[in-house]
């Protein structure tokens, strides 16, 4: 059996793929394990301090940290950062900027990531443009959580209904999470985040998000013959999709 490790940028990341991709995966033959990114390691105390992306480096460190001790042929990593806020040191940052198509844009980092980890068993993938865009596949399964919010809710249902979740832009005034947080001050996404995403469903969300689509797509057929197999590069089976 595959085992899938998806590394998240924080609980919210961790509480969704622990609610909807563990049980989804299962039956394909994946046993997914949802972790956080181990961000700093104190060796004073023994403590690990997780979530939170600051740097590349620490991201980078804790993969191949993963993959070096665990060299099994049936292991595979994988990641859900926000492409929302990326640190600038990621590889070919900004070649991918000059890029206007968002989508162009996640194709390159994704692929120079890829290469910098250099280890067939990693597959990477970034969120655009955060967590929340998955919440405007419906936003208005906020109202399962926040009561009292119809008219903020239907302002939210209105945009999303005018464009693509993964389209809403990463300028900190109009990132997706600041409009649902304009909209519903009390907005918290630990709190929230997972509930909605759950209250929506997996489906609903790969139909209106093309990118995240992609990426389970990928997951999915990695136990299979014809999947994603250690020394099959991420980049041959993205272009297959």
């Amino acid at each position: 059996m595959i085992e899938l490790h998806i590394l998240g940028e924080g609980y919210t990341e961790e509480a969704f793929v622990k609610e909807l991709l563990i049980g989804h995966l299962a039956n394909y033959g994946i046993k997914v394990v949802a972790s956080i990114f181990v961000t700093k390691f104190d060796e004073d105390t023994g403590r690990l301090y997780k979530g939170g992306i600051s740097n590349y480096q620490k991201v980078k460190s804790d993969i191949v940290r993963r993959l070096s001790s665990d060299r099994r042929d049936n292991l595979r990593v994988s990641t859900m950062i926000d492409f929302y806020g990326l640190p600038a040191d990621f590889p070919s940052y900004y070649q991918a900027y000059r890029e206007e198509d968002p989508y162009k844009r996640v194709e390159i980092l994704e692929a120079a990531f890829a290469e910098d980890i250099g280890d067939s068993r990693f597959i990477p993938y970034l969120s655009l443009h955060e967590f929340e865009a998955l919440i405007f596949s419906d936003p208005g399964k906020l109202g399962c959580v926040y009561f009292n919010n119809d008219k903020q809710i239907d302002e939210l249902v209105a945009l999303s209904q005018e464009v693509s979740p993964e389209l809403i832009n990463n300028d900190p005034e109009t990132c997706p999470s600041r409009r649902i947080k304009k909209a519903i001050r009390s907005y918290n996404k630990r709190f929230a985040g997972s509930r909605v995403a759950k209250a929506i469903g997996l489906n609903r969300i790969r139909s209106r998000c093309k990118h995240f689509d992609e990426w389970i797509g990928i997951l999915e057929v990695l136990a299979t013959a014809g999947g994603y197999q250690r020394g099959r590069e991420w980049s041959q089976l993205r272009r297959q999709l």
